[in-house]
């Protein structure tokens, strides 16, 4: 995927606008705008558009399983890797673990994982430990458990002889991912490390150099923008230049 590629995208789920700008509207207008803030990050990368569906959506309640979590229902995930198909973008399904774990939450989607178009998002800061609830903290996927998602990713890879394949996780803290230094890339897997986090164009660059710095070899960087949290405030979105301007360059770039 890269260095040819910079990948773009929208984050979201249909019928829940708090969710993110792809679940708003016609899907089929939200991909074209993808295209064109892809093209304006590209330089000279080919651009490539992503869709960010959320695949497990946390829940402030524990639900029938006490997992705390909703599996996106199958007809949602076929429409929007039709979608993805038919733009020759990629789909990329997010997951708010809740109490389940982001592994087993992984091999509930493999049906689609098995196609060459579809990678993984994770929020490693919804993945709640035993007696947390959401909301009330911040959760956490430590690098070893991010460690077994990309191998069982790498497994899928080669045993279906798949193009590399992303798995993003969007860390909002340093706190959400313990363990990082122990991060390992996995052959077949783009390991995509993506700065989260609410702010002015300067509180986000201070996120940024946090989160950036030590990063262990082998990964690639990622940055999330927020439409309306980022402006609030009498602040303002950041403007493609100036994300191209951080160092390391993000090979990422979504929108929420």
């Amino acid at each position: 995927m890269f260095p040819h590629y910079r990948m773009v995208g929208y984050c979201g789920l249909p019928g829940a606008a708090a969710l993110g700008r792809l679940g708003t509207g016609d899907p089929g207008e939200r991909v074209a705008e993808i295209e064109k803030k892809a093209r304006a990050y590209a330089g000279d990368r080919e651009p490539l558009p992503a869709l960010e569906l959320l695949a497990t959506v946390v829940n402030p309640g524990p639900g029938p399983d006490g997992a705390y979590r909703t599996r996106t229902a199958g007809d949602t995930i076929q429409r929007f890797h039709e979608l993805a198909r038919e733009h020759e973008a990629l789909l990329l399904l997010n997951i708010q673990p809740g109490r389940s774990s982001a592994l087993d939450e992984v091999k509930a989607l493999r049906e689609w994982l098995v196609h060459p178009d579809v990678g993984i998002a994770l929020d490693p800061e919804w993945d709640m430990g035993e007696g947390e609830k959401p909301g009330d903290t911040y959760g956490k996927t430590a690098g070893p458990e991010l460690n077994g998602v990309s191998r069982y990713l790498s497994e899928l890879v080669e045993k279906h002889d798949l193009p590399q394949k992303p798995f993003v996780f969007h860390q909002v803290a340093v706190s959400v991912v313990p363990e990082q230094e122990k991060l390992r890339a996995e052959p077949g897997v783009a390991l995509i490390k993506s700065a989260d986090g609410i702010g002015s164009p300067g509180m986000k660059r201070d996120t940024w150099h946090k989160l950036v710095k030590d990063m262990p070899d082998g990964l690639h960087t990622g940055f999330k923008l927020f439409y309306e949290e980022d402006a609030e405030g009498g602040s303002r979105l950041m403007e493609p230049e100036e994300v191209l301007k951080l160092r390391p360059k993000p090979e990422y770039v979504m929108y929420e």
